[in-house]
């Protein structure tokens, strides 16, 4: 920022300008200041902190106002020498315009020594082991899963999500975020029309159909994909890290691992009971494997009949459900899929489970989201299965 002042008094020039009355040896544009003979300079440098970049103007009588004045006009002095004056004006004009150019680009340099470029980015590496560049300030988020959008609000970031899919219902203020669609076949010129500059989505199966449209746009897409409840902690710390919101992330975390290790604690001495998580009735599907489910399943006292079978959330055949045989059936429901898969699957009926009416309805939202709540759900499974425990 330049500032010119012209109301200065005579006497007010700081220290500084006594540089070019009295030049150093060997300065060659300070003798030829000098040269002019004038009593004092109309440039004067205000003295100044680093970083502020100001640069101040003043002379009792040759203020940048009343050299514009002679140079247009050519108003004689006193002793009526118009073309001294006049020149003597126009030579202190070029004088102050040359020290500017010299100083001004110094004064932006500390002024701008920290600033880091809007659209300056960098390279992380998302939970598909993609290599993506983002803004290192992010401003502008959209996301496609509901459990990414709890982790959002939850670190501290949810000012900054602009977009949102129809299921991304909690917090209560992400209702206020614009929809632009289902989590699977979102509206990719919705999502444009927003311009964000990043799109969280929660398995790689999403980005198919519209990753080389966003990225023609330049906006990027982060893949989270939890495998267990330790990944989970580490989506929302990358998240957070993402966004920088590192300490926010960070406490979130140790909080809802004491929680889990309080569940851990409870359960320790009691015997494992054998689970079958029942994700839909009809056609019968449940967790495998890569699901982080299987995961919870056992921190809460219990082991999933499916743990070994491939892929996350496989389909599951009616004669593998009568071979099971589960102590205990989970049917996650009653939340946000209302009072859908709140029956026993017809390959389950006479299993050890029904016969005993060790059936479990547990509010779906705190299971099929792996984001913060999902302590939530392992504290009310382990409460299930071992209420002796508690």
């Amino acid at each position: 920022m330049l500032r010119l002042i012209s109301e200065a008094k005579p006497g007010d020039l700081p220290e500084r300008t006594a540089a070019f009355e009295r030049p150093r040896k060997g300065v060659q544009a300070a003798r030829d200041f000098r040269a002019l003979k004038i009593p004092s300079l109309p440039v004067a440098f205000r003295s100044w902190q680093e970083g502020d970049g100001i640069l101040v103007f003043r002379h009792p009588v040759w203020s940048a106002l009343t050299c514009q004045r002679f140079l247009k006009s050519g108003s004689p002095d006193r002793s009526g020498q118009h073309s001294k004056t006049h020149a003597l004006g126009r030579a202190l004009h070029i004088l102050a315009l040359a020290m500017v150019m010299m100083l001004v680009p110094s004064c932006f340099r500390r002024s701008n020594s920290n600033f880091t470029p809007p659209n300056e980015t960098h390279e992380v590496t998302d939970e598909a082991g993609r290599r993506i560049a983002v803004p290192r300030k992010i401003d502008r988020i959209v996301s496609l899963a509901p459990n990414l959008t709890e982790i959002v609000f939850a670190i501290g970031a949810g000012n900054r999500l602009v977009g949102r899919t129809r299921y991304c219902d909690y917090p209560a203020e992400a209702r206020a975020v614009a929809e632009i669609g289902d989590t699977m076949t979102p509206s990719v010129e919705r999502i444009i029309a927003l311009k964000p500059q990043v799109v969280l989505v929660s398995t790689a199966s999403q980005l198919e159909t519209f990753t080389r449209q966003l990225g023609e746009q330049h906006i990027a897409v982060y893949v989270t994909n939890p495998q267990s409840l330790d990944d989970v902690f580490r989506s929302i710390q990358d998240l957070g890290d993402l966004f920088g919101e590192h300490d926010r992330a960070a406490s979130l975390i140790e909080g809802l691992r004491k929680r889990a290790d309080v569940v851990a604690a409870a359960t320790k001495q009691s015997p494992s009971v054998k689970v079958f998580y029942q994700v839909s009735g009809e056609p019968l599907y449940t967790i495998g494997r890569d699901a982080y489910l299987t995961d919870l399943i056992r921190r809460a006292g219990g082991v999933s009949v499916t743990a070994e079978v491939p892929t996350a959330f496989p389909r599951f055949s009616n004669e593998a459900a009568l071979a099971a045989r589960p102590d205990a059936i989970i049917l996650p429901t009653g939340g946000s899929m209302g009072a859908a898969n709140s029956t026993v699957a017809a390959a389950l009926k006479n299993s050890p489970a029904v016969l005993n009416n060790r059936i479990y309805k547990i509010n779906d939202d705190h299971l099929s989201r792996p984001g913060p709540r999902l302590i939530d759900g392992l504290e009310e499974m382990a409460r299930a299965l071992h209420p002796e425990a508690f």
